[in-house]
């Protein structure tokens, strides 16, 4: 503040030293700051030219003393005064006041808004001029018009210079402005002109195209993007320069990025201007949604045939049960043997329709991926004969990631049996785990078998299909396509030297760093959970305090500051419950989590999300770890 005041003065003083009056009102017409020239010049009461002070106010005391003259109406001539100030354009003019001095007025708009006045005595100037024109006698009648011609002019010329002046301020701004804004966007903006070049980028196109370069202006698009990329993009961007505009995706082929790209035509230089984004992510979850719209369409189809299906399905293995109590005997024990085999097989193969059609949503939770992949492996291998060996190799690092740990690990263990039926009984399957360009976390399964046929690598993952004959229902591949989408990923298929491959790629979720050790209150009323957990707990590096009721955790919370996170069951000793703890919580209380044995669609549950993450009973040390790595209710 003092140094404001002193800055203020110390300006005073200098505008007090400028032998011309000068003011300077706002956007709002109130006087911001004058000198005491001004005052004196125009005679003015302290309260005029005390900050704050109105425009109108002043013109109409002026007008009343006769300042300008004789006016018939004091309000309409004040009134058009301030409509001409509220223009804020640039002027000169010269008047006469009462008291017989003339005095010159040039204004000129701030680019804040308001203006600035300046007014000079031209008295002395003025009669000059006179005493010139009354010895016209002596110069040619030529020369005085002239000479006042070019006095006027100079003083037009004056303000024009300083209009022009402010407008060239405002204008390098404003391009200022313009130019940091679009450096800020998470988008590359650009302009092309007719023979292909950039003549403008915001230099963003190597965050949102990842390999491309930044300082593109001046290279054509080609030589930008690369040839590889700019391939998918050419054909529109000749159509853009046609006059045919287009908003249009494409895969930037290097960093596997979706990019979302509109082109507008230049009507005035020809050009084209462009603005790409990255919306891998937007991509990815349209993906996902689309295959869950897919799986909601097709049990709608498959629901009402399945359930006469079924009852039909009913009905033969009951006639076929009666006939084989009927003791028939010889080819009719066979022909009933067969027909209630394939029946039973139509009831299997109507559940695995069931499970590819049935509700199921995806549910990524922090997981961390070596001990995801050590509880895998056990699995995997008790499938496997024991001629087969099964690697898993590890490039992605420990994580935690984004995942559905439970539809992930369906997916593979799919796979694994796909690849354990191509090896036979002697082979090798591989699962390697690696990133790719920061975009996807890709799983691979590959075999030593004999490969995918050239009609498997174009059908395998239609429904139904299947190369194992009468042995195969068609539906696993098909369940791992389905599980993959609704994650917002995506499958390839391919042959290598060794067998066939198979890659799964989910997009890259890091979950965030663990929850660092501290204090945590554990809030569990069965005794021996209570005991498994705190082991979990401290195990990880943190301090347990515990507590199995609402009541007993809300007094130990107050009485602890040093509490850093809160776990608690939702079903807990009493009628309250984890969801009453959290809400009686105050509101700058410490990261609070929830768990719960609770099916994913009970009430409580279901509410329990709306106030914090919530983690699924029963859990592992490694699951509960990842799970307190989540951003937490606070």
């Amino acid at each position: 503040m003092a140094d404001n005041e002193r800055t203020h003065r110390m300006m005073t003083a200098g505008l007090n030293l400028i032998q011309q009056a000068l003011s300077i009102y706002d956007s709002n017409l109130k006087l911001a700051v004058c000198n005491d020239r001004f005052q004196e010049m125009f005679d003015l009461p302290d309260h005029l030219v005390t900050p704050g002070a109105g425009f109108e106010e002043t013109i109409r005391y002026l007008a009343k003393r006769g300042d300008y003259g004789a006016v018939d109406d004091i309000d309409v001539f004040t009134q058009a005064r301030v409509d001409q100030a509220r223009a804020f354009e640039p002027h000169y003019m010269e008047r006469s006041r009462a008291n017989g001095r003339m005095i010159s007025v040039e204004g000129s708009p701030l680019p804040q808004g308001g203006w600035v006045t300046v007014y000079t005595d031209i008295t002395r100037t003025k009669r000059q001029e006179a005493l010139l024109h009354a010895r016209s006698e002596e110069l040619s009648d030529q020369l005085t018009g002239y000479s006042e011609e070019l006095t006027a002019t100079n003083r037009q010329l004056e303000a024009t210079i300083t209009a022009l002046e402010a407008a060239k301020r405002q204008l390098t701004a404003s391009e200022a402005r313009t130019r940091l804004t679009t450096e800020m966007m998470p988008a590359h903006i650009a302009h092309v002109g007719p023979d292909r070049r950039y003549t403008y980028s915001n230099r963003r196109l190597s965050s949102v195209m990842p390999g491309s370069q930044s300082d593109i202006v001046g290279l054509t698009v080609e030589e930008a993007m690369g040839k590889k990329s700019y391939r998918p993009i050419h054909s529109r961007l000749e159509a853009a320069f046609a006059g045919t505009p287009s908003v249009f995706e494409f895969t930037h082929l290097p960093s596997t990025r979706r990019i979302r790209t509109a082109f507008t035509p230049d009507g005035i230089e020809g050009g084209v201007y462009i603005l790409s984004m990255d919306i891998t992510e937007e991509a990815q979850t349209r993906a996902a949604l689309q295959q869950t719209r897919r799986r909601e369409l097709a049990a709608q189809m498959t629901n009402g045939l399945a359930h006469d299906f079924a009852n039909l399905l009913t009905i033969i293995l009951g006639m076929q049960s009666k006939l084989q109590r009927m003791d028939l005997g010889g080819a009719a024990d066979a022909l009933i043997t067969a027909t209630l085999a394939a029946a039973r097989r139509g009831g299997g193969l109507l559940n695995r329709i069931a499970d590819m059609t049935g509700p199921r949503e995806h549910h990524p939770t922090p997981t961390d991926l070596p001990a995801f992949l050590t509880d895998l492996e056990p699995m995997a291998r008790s499938t496997l004969p024991d001629g087969v060996t099964f690697e898993i190799d590890n490039q992605a690092g420990p994580g935690p990631w984004l995942l559905d740990a439970g539809m992930l690990q369906d997916s593979l263990l799919n796979l694994i049996l796909n690849a354990r039926d191509a090896c036979g009984p002697t082979g090798t399957i591989t699962l390697r785990v690696t990133t790719v360009q920061n975009t996807w976390l890709e799983y691979s399964v590959s075999d030593t078998g004999p490969g995918f046929s050239r009609q498997a690598l174009s059908r395998a993952l239609e429904p139904f299909f299947t190369t194992k004959g009468g042995e195969g229902s068609g539906l696993g591949l098909g369940m791992v396509y389905d599980m993959t989408k609704l994650a917002g990923g995506r499958i390839g298929l391919s042959n290598t030297e060794t067998g066939a491959h198979v890659a799964l790629q989910l997009p890259l979720r890091p979950a965030g760093s663990a929850l660092p050790p501290g204090m945590v209150l554990l809030v569990e009323d069965s005794a021996d959970l209570r005991l498994t957990i705190r082991d979990m707990l401290r195990e990880a590096g943190h301090a347990v305090v515990e507590a199995t009721s609402v009541t007993e955790a809300l007094t130990l919370l107050p009485e602890l500051p040093e509490i850093s996170a809160l776990l608690s069951d939702i079903t807990l000793e009493g009628d309250q419950t984890g969801l009453d703890l959290l809400t009686a919580l105050p509101s700058d209380h410490c990261p609070a989590f929830l768990m719960t044995s609770l099916p994913p669609d009970h009430r409580l549950h279901q509410r329990a999300l709306a106030l914090a993450p919530v983690l699924r009973k029963p859990f592992t040390a490694a699951q509960l770890t990842a799970f307190l790595s989540q951003r937490p209710a606070s």
